[in-house]
């Protein structure tokens, strides 16, 4: 389990992480979400000791990283793919992080063939692309076999077929009981990814919940395909109604449910050939939650400016 408890941290006149305080539970993928400038490296770098809170504290079943015995047996991270010496081979790079750790060397091959790199083993780790770097920073991670895992953007640089990888991975190690937790900016990936979802902007907790638990009570749409498009469109407008989207196919309607669109459809002698609701996108409770937590927004042209 990862603990963070009333965790505040301020740079000079920056208010990076602002009393800040959840739980990463074991047995399931928690996917960590906010805006750039949110604050979520920040967080994990005090988690794994490489920043000093200051104020409250961040624990791993309950010690500080600078106190474990054996950090890698603990927890693996991978916070940036890059961060690794460029003239090192892959293998040598892992040798030396299992040295450091009184892990057997037989473990580097292990890691190696699970993260698909083997073939690459023996070539220094400045040629490697963004994902075949990712793989090796995910092989890091594992090679003390540790309960606690973390993972910064670990999709980044990773082909389709390295994300599904990635997926089924991290479902594997939550299956296996152990503490999977990722900083992701792609919302479409933690929908079908995380079983868990902490969100925080400007430093400080937002809310947290499974996906369907963000998404079941948020404002969704409803697509509508009917006889008459424009006369459906004035009489939903008409009652509150807010047309997102009109074509030949149909039209997406918010502010008003399905059971609302119908009967104002029939009581204005307007065929419906169908009326299907959708549930708000993990994607738009995110911008919702945290439209006034972002760091960096862009300007909205103005018509007048034209």
């Amino acid at each position: 389990m990862i603990k963070v408890d009333h965790l505040t941290k301020r740079y000079a006149d920056t208010l990076a992480v602002d009393d800040l305080d959840f739980e990463v539970n074991p047995g399931v993928v928690t996917g960590f979400l906010g805006p750039n400038g949110s604050g979520k490296s920040t967080t994990m770098r005090i988690i794994l000791g490489l920043d000093h809170a200051t104020k409250g504290r961040a624990t791993v079943n309950g010690t500080r990283y600078a106190e474990l015995k054996d950090p890698m047996r603990s927890v693996g991270a991978l916070l940036d793919a890059k961060a690794v010496h460029p003239g090192r081979t892959a293998r040598s790079h892992l040798r030396a992080l299992a040295a450091s750790n009184q892990i057997k060397t037989s473990r580097v091959d292990e890691v190696l063939d699970f993260v698909g790199i083997s073939s690459v083993a023996n070539k220094k780790v400045g040629t490697f692309s963004l994902g075949t770097s990712q793989r090796l920073g995910i092989a890091g991670a594992l090679l003390g076999d540790p309960g606690i895992l973390l993972f910064d953007e670990p999709v980044n640089g990773l082909d389709p077929e390295g994300i599904k990888w990635i997926r089924e991975f991290f479902r594997a190690l939550a299956n296996e009981g152990r503490t999977v937790f990722v900083s992701s900016h792609l919302m479409s990936e933690m929908a079908v990814s995380a079983d868990e979802i902490i969100v925080i902007g400007r430093g400080r907790f937002i809310t947290s919940g499974s996906v369907n638990d963000l998404t079941k009570n948020a404002e969704g749409t409803v697509l509508v395909r009917a006889s008459d498009h424009d006369k459906l469109a004035k009489v939903l407008t008409s009652s509150n109604g807010v047309v997102h989207d009109a074509n030949d196919e149909g039209l997406t309607i918010g502010a008003l449910t399905s059971d609302e669109v119908g009967r104002l459809a029939f009581d204005a002698g307007i065929t419906v050939y169908e009326l299907t609701p959708q549930r708000a996108s993990l994607e738009e409770v995110f911008m919702d939650l945290t439209a006034g937590a972002v760091e960096y927004g862009a300007h909205k042209a103005d018509p007048a400016d034209d």
